[in-house]
Parts: C-alpha cells; structure tokens; sequence
C-alpha cells in the first residue's frame, strides 16, 4: 500500500497510552498525533463512564482539558448528537432494499439523489447526512464483499481518496462503528477497508480508537486471508495492512506471527513480521529470531505447515519479479547478510600452499571461526539444508559461494565445534552443487584433509566421544562397498530432516573420497587405530568407532587387507556399560561371521582370529572362583554378558557351518569344555534378567541359545524356584539376616558337619542361617555342603537336616547348576572300602547320563536327597541330548569320504548321515529308557521292606480297600500306614520326573511299556503318574505282538487305564483286549493257555467295574474258556462239568448267586486244590473270576 506512505499513522507510543489510557502519555503527544485519536478521546469524555472512581474524575478533567484547544472537537462533538437509532432502521432498510434488488442498484434510504459528487455532497453537508454518506458507501463495498466469493476487487471511492477530508471521514467512521457495532462489526469493516484506497490508514485509526479490538481484527483478516499472500493483489493488500496494525502494536506482533502459523495464511506476513522484529532486536551473537522462525517452520512436526511454507519459498522463486519488495528476497538478503556477518575474512598463506600452489596470493580464504559465533553458524547450516532440501530453494551463486565458504571454515575444538564440522560434511554431501568450480572443489579437499589430521586432537580436547572422524571412516566404507543409500540416510540422520539426495549426485564425492582421501587400505589401517569408546552405552549418540567397524567387518575389508581386528573388538567390547549399545549384538554377529566365513572361496584362510580363551577367562575374573564374586569384578555385567553372547554365538554358527567349513578343508577351533565349565552362565543369566529394560535384546538372545545349546540350564523348575527365591519372600528373609548369620564361614560348617554324629543342633543353626543368605553369597559353601552328604545318609539324622540341605542346593542351583551338579553326583558315591572312589567331570556325565543313579543306595530311601538326584538326573537327560547333537554336526565331515565312494549310485549319498542320525535316536531313547527302568525298580520295595509289611501298591492302597474290602477301617488304617514311609514319598518323586519325561516325549513311555516291567508297579504308575493315559493309544499294538508277555503285561496295564480313565477310548480298547482274549483261546496250547489267562483273567473284573456294558461279553469268554478247559481234562476229571454247569446257571440267573456264595467250597476256594492240573486251576480261577464280577455288580447296584 504505497498510496499510506506519505500519510501519518499512529505511533507505537500513542496506541500503548490509549490501550492503557494513560492520560499523562496522551498530554504529551503532539497535535497531529493526538487528532488521530480524538474520535474515541471525545467519547470518553462526553458519555457516562462505568468507572465511577475519583482517579477516573481526575483523569477525565484532564481529558476535557486536552480536548479543550482542539478545534475538531465541535465537529465530532456534533456527529455524536445524531440520532444513531434511527440511523440503524435506515441502514437496515437499505440493505434490505438492496437484497432485494441486487447489490447493483442506486436507490439508497440513507441518502436520497446526489446532486454533486461525494466528496462536494460531504464538504456540504452537516453532520447526519455526513454519517449517512459514509455510511451508505461503506454498506454498499461491505455487501460487494460478501458477494465476491473470496475473489479480490478494488473500489474507487472519493470519500475515502481525497487527502483534504480523509480526518473527517476517518472520524465519522470511527464514531459509526462505536455507536453501531452491530450493523457494522469491526472485522467486516477491516474487511471492506482492504479494498478501498488509503485503507490500511483507515483501518490502523480505526483500530487505534478500539484499541481491544487489535487481536480480533487480526485474526479476522488472517482467517479471511489467501494461502500465498504474494500470489495476488489482495494477498499483499492484506499483508501491508497487517504489518502496520503490527508496527503500531509491536509488542503483539509475535503473536500475530503464531495467528498465521496457525492458519496456515499469508506466509509472507510472517516472514514479514519476523524481519521487523529481527531488525529491533539487534542480536548479533546468537541465533537470530528469522533463522529460529524458519527453521521451525521447516523442521518442525506438523507436515502441513511444512507444506505451506515450502510452497510460499517455491512460488516466489517462480515469480519473474524478484525486487525488493518481494518478502521472500527480504529474507535471502537478511540470512546472507547474517551469514556474512559470522565469517571474518583472514587471509591465510599456510592455507593456500596447502590447497594450491597455483592459485592466486590474494584470494581470501574463510577461517577461524569464532566460538561464539558456532552456534549460530551450525543454525544457518540447517536452515540452508531445508530450505534446498525440503523448500527446494535455488542459491544464486553469491549464496553459493558464501555457504561454501562457511561449511569449508575451521571452528574451535569444542562440542559445538564438532558438531558445526559433521553438518558441514553432510551438507556437502547433500548440495554437491556448491562445489562447482576446481578451486571450490580444491578447497574442499584441503578442508577434508584438514579434518582428518585435526580429528583426534578435537576428540581429545572437546571430549565429545562421537567425533566426526568416525564419520569420515563411514562415508569412505560406504562409499566403497557403494552403499550410497547408506550415506543419504546418514545424511538425513545428521541433519536431522529427510531430504531427497539423487544417488548420482555422489558420483564426484565417491571419485574425491575412494581415489584422493580415503583408499580402502587407508581406511582399514586408520580403522583400527581409532580408540575403542570409553564406557559405550546408549547414552552415547551420534557415530562412534563402532559404526566403522561393522561396516568395514561387513565388507570384509580386514581379512582383505590382513588387518587383525580382534584386540579392537576385544578392548571395546570390554569397555561397555549400560544400558546396552544396540550396535553392540550386531557387531558380534559379524565378526563371529568373519572369522567362520572367508571373504573369498579363492583365499579360504582370509578370515579374522577368534579370542582366545584366556582373554576370556580374565573377563570373568573374580566371577569364576566366587569367594568374593562382587568385590573383584574388574569388569562390568555388560561385557561379561557380551562375551557370553559370543561364545555361546560362536559355537553355534561353528555347528551350524560344519559342512560348509568341512567342503572348504577348514576347521576353526571350538573352545574347549573346560573353558565353558568355568564359565558361570546361569549366574550370568540371572543378573541380566534383573536388567532387561537395560540390556535391550540381549536377554532374550542369550535364552534363545541357552535353550538350543543348554537346555538343562532351561529347565522350567528351576526359573519356578528362581522366581521364589527372589520374589518378597526373600527380600523379607533379608530383613531377619543377622550379623552372627553373616559370619559362619565355610570352615565352620565342615567342623558342624564333622560333629553329626554326636550333635545335630550346631550344623542345624548354622544352615538355618545360611537360609537367609542370597544365592551369590552361598557359592562358598558349596563345597562343604555337598561333600558332606554321604554324611546325612547314616541313621538319625533329623529330617528337618535333610530339607534345610536340600533347600540350600535348590538356591545354588539357581547359580551354578554345572558345578553344583558335578561336586554332588562325586559326594553321592557309594563308599566301598579299599576301592578308590572314581571322580566324575561333567563331560563324563553329560556321556552317561545314568552315573547320577549309581550312587548309595540309601539315597533311595532318602527323599530330599532322591529329590536331588532326581533333579540332576533330569538335567544331564537334557545335557546328553544336546551333547550328542554337537557332537554328531561336529563329526559330519568324518561321513565325506563314504559319501564321495557312493556317490554313484542313486539315492545313496546322504545314507550314512541318516544312519548316524538313527543311531544317536536310538542311543537317546535307551538311555532315557533305561534311567526310567532304574527308577521303576527302585519303587519297589525291598526284601527289607517287604518283611515290614510294605506292598508296592501303596498308592491305592486307600481306593481298593474302600472298593474291595469287607473291613474298610482296617484298609485305611493300613493305607495311612503306608502314606507316612519314605518309600512312598520316593515313589511320588519318581512319578512326578517320569510324568515330564512322558510329557517331553511320549514315545518314551511307549518304548518302557514296550519293555515292560514288574506288574506290581501297574497300580503306581496308572494312579501316580497323569500322563499315562497316552498308553491308551500304543495298547492295541501292544496287544498285537507276539509275546505272550506282552500280550499279558498290555491286558493288566488295560485294567487299570479303565478303573483310572474310564472314557470312550478306554471302553473300545477294553472290548478289543476281550475280542483279542478270546482269540487267543483257540489258537493257544494247554500251557500257553494256562500261562496267559492266570495273570489275566483278573483284569476282567475291573472291565466290568469300568463299563458294566461289557458283562455279557466276558461272561460269555469265561464259560466259553471253561469248557474249553472242561474238555481237555474230561476224562480226568468229573467235577469240572458241574462247574461248568454252575457257570451257565449263574449267567442266566445272576439273582441266585448269594445260594452259591454261601457254599463253603467256594468260599474257602478248597475245592480241588490239590489237583495240579493247570486247567483244573484255571477252572476254579474262572468261577472265582465270575463271583467275583457278579458279587461287584450286584453290590454296585
């Protein structure tokens, strides 16, 4: 609006003393400032204020005292005298009329036919028709507005044009829109003023007499405003009169900025108002507001702002018009002149020499940047970078050579100065652009060779670890495995914004890079030069060390240029803290890659060197020996867990590339078993448990090869005991440690133990107190407490000794199951005299599982200590298995030669590895059945035993004396009898271990009952063991093997399945065996029928007890099976008809069965018992069978 420019406004001083109607402020102000201002001043004084106060009488006099000598006064004096009511109904009506009409028509109410044009009809008039004239004329631009549409028009108006009565008609619309803010709403008429001439005077008078009204008016125009302000005509109008309300209200200027952020409109009236404030401010050091402003705009959050304003920054530079008055070119100019402002010239002779001896003696040459002036510098980089990168804005070639000037300079060497370095290599990684002539380019390179050299000084003297030397090192690995993505997305994370880089655009920077500075030899050599990161942790962000080591591992560029790498990764590896860097696990992973794969099949022995073992064993230091486990840790949990990581990695891929390691006749080594016995894992593993939210992934890597590689170490009751030794149960236990519970030492239990035999209470108190320690800090008592088990084994030892001893192992084994396991299997030995006792290692145990079982036998009797055993006994199950496994993938390449005899023939190849396959299956599966066997037998009782009146049924024993018996008081008795013996508790241990091994594997308990054992385990195994309803499914097959005792074992297992499980499944494999039984009778001889129904028929009985639908079937094969029997001794014998003939009568009529129990010879079962005839035994077994079945049924009913 440059028709406003010789016009005077309202001052900022003037509008601050009416917004606070400081009157001293107004006395002050000179005449032609306070005639701006009069039309609100005359009403303040003239209407009856709210303020009945005596300051507001006071400063009222002052007012009129004012106003007094201002001849103007009369004149809005006299407009305030009109009649505004009626003025109201006229101006309704005409817009009524004019509604109706169309906006086109010249009748007006207001104003009747003007004889003269406005300007002569408003000198004229008096005063209403003065209202009356602006009146009309603002309604009819007001109504042309709304009808628009948006689009933007300019009226020509006299009124508002002649420079000799723009006062009065400034004051006629001031006093209008205060007496009739209803019909004249100030935002519509700030709106109707952007299309009349001198409106951005009008309207800053305006709002200088409403002074409350500034921010709404604002935030109206800005509402109503364009997207792109420099777009049109009224777009700019817009912005000039927001920037003048701004220039009179300075101090709300930033708020009006925020409107437009808000809105999304007139981005130049931001970039406008922050270029007035930038002016005021004066800042010279810090970061200017116009470098913050746009920076956010660009690199903030919100896409739709950053949208907006890159459109604004777009457009502009399409505009052929690119002047001075152009916001956009206001801006360059200012960032320019800023960044000129940071860069003192110095004319540097070591500089030139350094770039080109060629180049002319006076060129000027950017250096020495000033500290205070980094900050700063590292923001205008960014800004640059967005506003090419994200804005797309096109530097002219003065920008362009500044930038490059500013980018290529030398800070200080200080945090910030490290920073401000790594914006300026990716920058120019970005913009290669800049670059564009042979002395820009030379000077480039001075500048990167400049970082090179100055790199470890900076990192030494800033101490900032992520130095940009590493960056350097990572852009030349990518640049030479030609990862360019790589480097834009380093890149982009450096700048901190996604920006598009085109791939070819790094051509020049990859010549410049893997040719001049960084050959691949090069960045290998200074690769592991780099010091290793002090106490790297996540805390530590940017590009470390690190990130150049995986990278150059990834390329194979060490084994390439046989440069060892391994003391690096060693050192680094146990520098490291918490929490968990996440470079970390990935840098393991190739360098465990590197050492197992060469780069090339041409050279298979290009790899990297595995760490030894006694490097390990010095990250473990003061862990293994556990005497003092927390006090000579001279590393952290970090490294010891990393290290863990690697080897337990290491064997793994070593097994998994055994074929592929054993066709290229390379075999690296595998750390040896000793080495991984003296390494504490599960102690390992239960600290990093505590530190999950620390370790990142970590804890979950190592339980993945925890349960490949050691799953005796997994098993699921140890983490059940581990969650209730360190839940709030032990941490009140805790609370009770005293100091004399503290001070027991490991000597003082071996004199406690030595005394058992004469005092139990000593060793009692000392373990009782050893209870409350944690784990850790029982690792010194191990030995003592396993060495002197056999101790515990002797007669009178308290059982509250046994438990307490158990409940100590059970917490070691939570931290050194290995060893735990090693010293008790060796302390359990039975003790023969003058034969020396064998000491086991755990490899030996791991082989065989089943030494564990050799040992005293009076553990068997002993059920904490079986409860032990039987724990360990599991463990090394699992450790054979896993074992094996290794050992079958470390001995595949033994089978290459076989392989490469038959290769010819068809089919052939790989037979010998399915066969070693078969043969570790079929070694695992006897061995876990032979371990179940073993503890099979041990459930039953003893000759010992046996004489004390134990029966190996005693878990049933309480059922069948309810079910069977005629003195059900006298079962139970004899029950509870039973329930209180140690063999039943062993029974119950035992029962609980075969039930998860059948669980594991079912094909184990399909291989045992396969097997058999003793029949008088049946009923223990069906009641003690859950699982055991799988046999369910193996029984028909059972049934059909040849064996008679198999045959035999399978029918009495059958029995007790269907008393147990009396199901469906059960009820048809129950009809099959009778089906079977019945078979069996006409194919079977004399002898075999005799050996096979004996122990057999009385499984019958508990088939009717189970499902009563299969009585007819069995009655029918018992006399079926009696006249069979009948027959072949019927000429030896006479009574067996009458038996048989009992038998007929008894399935026909059941009811007269008690006649025949009351027969004394069935009773005492005397009849024929001297006979030895196997059939006439089996006869009198098949009537006791039958009784037996009715007496059930009948009593069941």
């Amino acid at each position: 609006m440059t028709e406003c420019t010789s016009l005077q406004f309202v001052s900022p001083f003037a509008f601050e003393a009416m917004q606070k109607v400081d009157v001293v402020r107004l006395a002050s102000l000179s005449d032609p400032e306070l005639r701006l201002l009069l039309p609100c001043l005359v009403r303040m004084a003239l209407c009856a204020p709210a303020d009945q106060s005596q300051s507001w009488a006071q400063d009222k006099k002052l007012i009129l005292r004012l106003l007094s000598g201002v001849e103007a006064v009369n004149s809005i004096v006299a407009l305030l005298s009109v009649d505004f009511h009626a003025l109201e109904q006229d101006a309704s009506k005409e817009q009524q009329l004019r509604h109706k009409l169309g906006g086109g028509s010249g009748e007006s109410i207001l104003v009747s036919q003007l004889q003269h044009g406005l300007t002569l009809e408003f000198e004229h008039s008096d005063s209403p028709r003065r209202l009356r004239l602006v009146l009309s004329e603002l309604l009819a631009i007001m109504n042309k507005v709304s009808e628009s549409n948006g689009e933007f028009f300019f009226k020509s108006s006299e009124l508002f044009e002649s420079p000799v009565y723009l006062e009065e008609a400034a004051d006629v619309l001031c006093i209008l829109q205060a007496e009739l803010p209803s019909l004249l709403p100030i935002v519509d008429v700030a709106e109707a003023l952007l299309h009349v001439r001198n409106g951005a005077w009008f309207l800053c008078l305006l709002v200088a007499n409403v002074p409350d009204s500034f921010n709404e008016v604002c935030r109206g125009l800005i509402k109503n405003g364009e997207r792109q302000d420099e777009e049109s005509l009224g777009g700019r109008r817009r912005t000039d009169a927001l920037r003048f309300l701004c220039k009179m209200n300075p101090s709300q200027a930033l708020k009006v900025r925020g409107m437009v952020v808000e809105e999304c409109h007139l981005p130049g009236l931001g970039v406008a108002l922050t270029l007035d404030h930038t002016k005021n401010e004066a800042c010279e050091d810090g970061v200017s507001d116009l470098v913050c402003f746009v920076s956010g705009l660009l690199l903030g959050t919100n896409a739709k702002v950053r949208t907006w304003f890159g459109t604004f920054i777009r457009n502009g530079q399409q505009r052929k018009r690119e002047t001075s008055s152009s916001v956009l070119w206001q801006m360059r100019r200012q960032l320019l002149l800023e960044l000129m402002g940071i860069l003192p010239t110095v004319r540097s002779t070591r500089i030139v020499e350094e770039a080109d001896v060629d180049m002319e003696p006076n060129v000027s040459v950017y250096s020495g940047l000033k500290e205070e002036h980094v900050v700063k510098a590292s923001a205008l980089l960014r800004l640059y970078c967005a506003l090419m990168g994200i804005a797309g804005l096109k530097p002219t070639e003065e920008e362009a050579e500044q930038l490059l000037q500013l980018m290529t300079s030398r800070p200080p060497a200080t945090p910030a100065g490290v920073r401000f370095v790594s914006l300026s290599f990716c920058m120019l990684l970005a913009f290669s652009t800049l670059v564009s002539t042979p002395e820009q380019e030379q000077l480039m390179v001075v500048w990167l060779s400049w970082m090179i050299k100055e790199e470890a000084y900076f990192e030494s003297t800033s101490g900032v670890s992520a130095s940009f030397g590493e960056m350097l090192l990572l852009v030349a690995m990518y640049f030479h495995s030609n990862q360019l993505s790589a480097i834009i997305d380093l890149v982009c994370s450096t700048l901190g914004m996604k920006i598009v880089i085109k791939p070819s655009s790094l051509s020049r920077m990859k010549t410049i890079f893997t040719q001049e500075i960084f050959t691949e030899q090069v960045v290998t050599a200074h690769a592991v030069r780099v010091p290793v990161t002090s106490n790297l942790s996540a805390n530590i962000t940017g590009f470390l060390p690190i990130h150049c080591i995986y990278q150059l591992l990834r390329s194979r560029s060490f084994t390439k240029h046989k440069v060892s790498i391994k003391d690096w990764i060693y050192r680094q590896l146990c520098e490291t803290s918490t929490p968990l860097h996440p470079q970390l696990l990935p840098l393991i992973d190739v360098y465990i890659n590197s050492i197992l794969t060469p780069a090339s099949k041409s050279n298979p022995q290009a790899t990297n060197q595995p760490v030894t073992e006694q490097e390990i064993l010095n990250i473990f230091q003061g862990v293994i020996g556990g005497d003092n486990i927390r006090l000579n840790q001279r590393f952290s949990i970090t490294a010891q867990l990393l290290v863990l990581y690697y080897i337990l990695s290491y064997e793994e891929a070593l097994l998994a590339n055994t074929k592929t390691l054993a066709a290229m006749q390379r075999k690296p080594k595998s750390y040896s078993s000793s080495l991984m016995d003296q390494i504490p894992i599960k102690f390992l593993i239960r600290q990093a448990q505590g530190l999950q939210q620390e370790l990142g992934g970590l804890h979950s890597a190592l339980l993945r090869l925890l349960a490949t590689n050691y799953p005796h170490l997994c098993i699921v009751d140890d983490w059940i005991c581990e969650e209730e030794i360190t839940g709030t149960d032990a941490l009140l236990r805790r609370m009770l440690l005293t100091n004399n519970a503290k001070n027991h030492s490991p000597k003082q239990l071996q004199e406690a133990f030595s005394a058992v035999p004469v005092n139990h209470t000593q060793v009692m108190q000392i373990i009782e107190h050893l209870t409350l320690l944690s784990a850790s800090e029982l690792i010194p008592y191990a030995e003592v407490l396993t060495s002197n088990m056999n101790q515990l084994l002797n007669s009178g030892v308290p059982r509250r000794i046994l438990q307490t001893v158990n409940k100590l192992w059970m917490v070691l084994n939570t931290v050194m199951p290995r060893r735990l396991w090693v010293m008790t299997v060796n302390a359990l030995q039975p003790s023969i005299k003058f034969v020396r006792q064998q000491k086991y290692t755990q490899n030996d145990l791991m082989i065989d599982p089943l030494i564990v079982l050799r040992c005293d036998q009076r553990v068997h009797r002993c059920p904490p200590l079986m409860d032990i055993t039987l724990h360990m006994l599991n463990g090394y199950l699992l450790a054979s298995k896993a074992y094996l496994s290794a050992h079958l993938k470390e001995t595949a390449e033994q089978d290459r030669p076989s392989q490469n005899n038959t290769i010819g023939l068809v089919g052939q190849t790989d037979a010998p590895e399915v066969t070693r396959e078969e043969l570790k299956n079929a070694l695992l599966a006897a061995q876990d059945s032979a371990a179940v066997q073993i503890l099979l037998e041990i459930c039953l009782p003893t000759e010992e035993e046996k004489a004390n009146g134990v029966n190996p049924d005693s878990l049933l024993r309480n059922v069948q004396s309810v079910i069977t018996t005629s003195t059900p008081n006298k079962g139970i008795e004899e029950g509870e009898d039973n329930l209180l013996c140690n063999l039943r508790e062993v029974q119950c241990l035992i029962c609980c271990l075969l039930h998860q091994m059948y669980i594991a594997d079912p094909n184990i308990a399909k291989l045992v009952h396969f097997q058999g054992y003793p029949c008088e385990l049946l009923p223990l195994t069906v009641a003690g063991i859950p699982s055991m309803h799988i046999c369910l499914d193996f029984i028909p097959e059972l049934i059909a093997q040849p064996e008679l005792e198999k045959q035999i074992f399978a029918i009495q297992l059958l029995s007790h399945l269907c008393i147990q499980y009396a199901l469906p499944k059960s009820l048809s494999v129950a009809r099959l065996a009778v089906n079977v039984m019945g078979t069996l009778l006409t194919v079977l001889t004399q002898a075999k029928r005799y050996a096979f129904f004996m122990p057999t028929l009385p499984s019958l009985v508990s088939f009717c007890r189970a499902f009563p639908p299969l009585y007819e079937d069995i009655m029918s094969l018992l006399i079926q099976i009696g006249q069979v029997c009948a027959s072949d001794v019927a000429t030896q014998t006479r009574d067996i008809d009458p038996i048989i003939t009992r038998l007929q009568q008894i399935k026909e009529k059941p009811s007269g069965w008690s006649q025949i129990c009351k027969d004394s010879s069935y009773k005492n079962g005397s009849r024929d018992t001297g006979s030895m005839d196997p059939d006439v035994q089996l006869c009198h077994c098949i009537e006791r069978t039958v009784i037996e079945i009715i007496n059930m049924s009948v009593s069941g009913i």
